[in-house]
Order: structure tokens, then C-alpha cells, then sequence
């Protein structure tokens, strides 16, 4: 068994697949998730785990070369928004209605227990070297 990083086997495994360019989602439980993206669901109940510790694990886990968010997050969940903004400094902002669009595209969808509206990210892999 691991000792740290992430534990959870499925969401360890779909990350040591994912390759540059690669796209992930990181949503609320509210996000609709289509067909066709794997799908690693770590909501445990409203609120945990949060967005921010997803995120954060993530962010230990992975080279991230681009980032987007709803534009609404910054005036619908300013908290959210101020931490997007403060992990991710080149966060890009499209509409919700396309960030919506482009989970379709995702190679992985991480879903949190967040129960916070726009609590979403789209992340784009990059590499170590």
C-alpha cells in the first residue's frame, strides 16, 4: 500500500494514464457528466471531500500546463474563484455552457462532494521535462 499521495486506486490509475494535452475535469457533484469520459466519483457525502482538497491533491500529482474555469465563478462563488486564481495563475475562462461542452471531451472526470455552484476546473496535462 502507498503511504502517501493518492490512495485511491482508480483515481491513481486513471492519472498515470493521462498523457500531455490530456484534458481532466475537476466538478462539483452538481456538474452533469455525459457518456463517453472516465468517470472517478470521490463524493462521500454534500461536502467531502471538498474541491479544494481534490484540487490540491491533484495539483501535487500532476504538471498542469493550462487551466479553465466558468467565467460565472466569479461572480456566483467568489471564494471559488479566489482559489482557482490563486493555484492556478493562467486560468482561462470560457462560459459555463462550454466548460459544460468540453467535459464531453475529458479523458477523466474527478468528482468531488463540493455542493458549491461553478466549483469546476478543467485542467490540462503537461509534462515533467
Amino acid at each position: 500500500m502507498k503511504r502517501s499521495g493518492i490512495l485511491n486506486r482508480h483515481l491513481a490509475g486513471a492519472l498515470a494514464e493521462l498523457g500531455h494535452g490530456d484534458e481532466l475535469l475537476v466538478c462539483d457533484a452538481g456538474m452533469p457528466i455525459p457518456a463517453g469520459p472516465r468517470v472517478v466519483d470521490l463524493a462521500f457525502t454534500a461536502g467531502i471531500p471538498t474541491f479544494a482538497e481534490v484540487l490540491d491533491g491533484l495539483l501535487a500529482e500532476l504538471v498542469v500546463e493550462g487551466a479553465t474555469a466558468a467565467e460565472e465563478v466569479r461572480t456566483a462563488a467568489p471564494a471559488t474563484a479566489g482559489l482557482l486564481a490563486e493555484r492556478l495563475p493562467r486560468l482561462a475562462y470560457v462560459s459555463h455552457e462550454e466548460l459544460k461542452a468540453r467535459t464531453a471531451r475529458a479523458r477523466l472526470v474527478v468528482r468531488t462532494g463540493e455542493a458549491t455552484p461553478y466549483a469546476n476546473v478543467s485542467l490540462r496535462c503537461g509534462v515533467f521535462f
